[in-house]
């Protein structure tokens, strides 16, 4: 006869934990609010708020419902806006000094990036490049599709620069930037240039110029063929992020309102084209284009 107090063998012991349905949990994703609340986007409770205002999309489409669970590797934005679910990606902004190389580890022995990033535990690298004598913005992080779309002029990320140049530029001069000249290795057009300010008597002026192409020197060259030779020059703007204050050889993480517009903007390329970028990252991501 069987003893009552020893459990059946076919019977589950309430007191063990059912390994089984853990799993399953595990393999369905994480709810939706606990990890919006994880992302920093706000507590569970508001997060809760915004999915049922229907505020918040999961891989494109408006989710309603609080049960929903969701994967890392799922696309959520609220309110449009894409936010970070990977907590492994970092995102770095530096104000470059010049005199330093866009690369990680220069075989020549110039001054180079690791003495920002060295810091870090993450593997980072920059997003496309700045040349040697050019100062300002510069992204830094270990998300190589970002990377990707941010450095290759055909997403059409724009890039604003200032620059002081020789001589007094006149409107007849940007007309001809935005309109198109002729290098040597093929046409190009500014989006967008205008006159800051001129030096007394003419002899240099500043200029801020918008483009979105990638090639190799092409602001310094651009301005050179307009008879204007750049004398010094600044990278304030990146796609949606702006220099701000951030002093000459700082570097910051971005905030999060930041990481969600460039995460917007590889959603969106990816929507676009409909091809992954390459999510690996490069090999030397500063041979990437992005040079100036």
């Amino acid at each position: 006869m069987p003893d009552r107090n020893m459990p059946d063998k076919n019977t589950p012991d309430k007191n063990t934990p059912d390994r089984s349905k853990s799993a399953d949990a595990a393999d369905d994703g994480i709810r939706l609010q606990k990890l919006m609340a994880a992302a920093g986007v706000a507590s569970r409770r508001v997060s809760e708020d915004l999915i049922s205002a229907g505020r918040v999309e999961v891989n494109g489409e408006v989710v309603t419902e609080l049960g929903r669970r969701v994967q890392e590797t799922d696309l959520v934005s609220v309110d449009s806006v894409a936010i970070q679910l990977d907590t492994s990606r970092r995102y770095l902004m530096l104000n470059k000094p010049t005199g330093i190389v866009s690369s990680l580890q220069d075989d020549r022995g110039r001054p180079d990036l690791s003495q920002f990033v060295s810091r870090y535990d993450e593997r980072l690298f920059n997003v496309g490049r700045l040349d040697a004598q050019t100062s300002g913005l510069l992204i830094l992080t270990n998300d190589g599709e970002l990377a990707h779309v941010l450095a290759h002029p055909s997403f059409g990320v724009l890039k604003t620069y200032i620059a002081w140049v020789e001589g007094r530029v006149t409107p007849a001069t940007i007309s001809k930037l935005t309109s198109g000249i002729h290098l040597e290795d093929g046409p190009i057009a500014a989006d967008k240039a205008r006159i800051l300010d001129q030096a007394s008597g003419g002899r240099e002026t500043i200029v801020e110029i918008t483009l979105h192409s990638g090639r190799n020197r092409i602001v310094r060259r651009m301005l050179e063929e307009v008879g204007h030779p750049v004398v010094d020059l600044v990278r304030r703007q990146f796609g949606p992020l702006h220099l701000g204050t951030l002093q000459i050889g700082e570097i910051r993480d971005l905030t999060k309102a930041e990481v969600g517009q460039l995460l917007t903007i590889s959603r969106d390329a990816k929507a676009t084209t409909g091809a992954d970028a390459a999510s690996d990252q490069p090999d030397d991501p500063a041979d990437d284009p992005a040079g100036s």
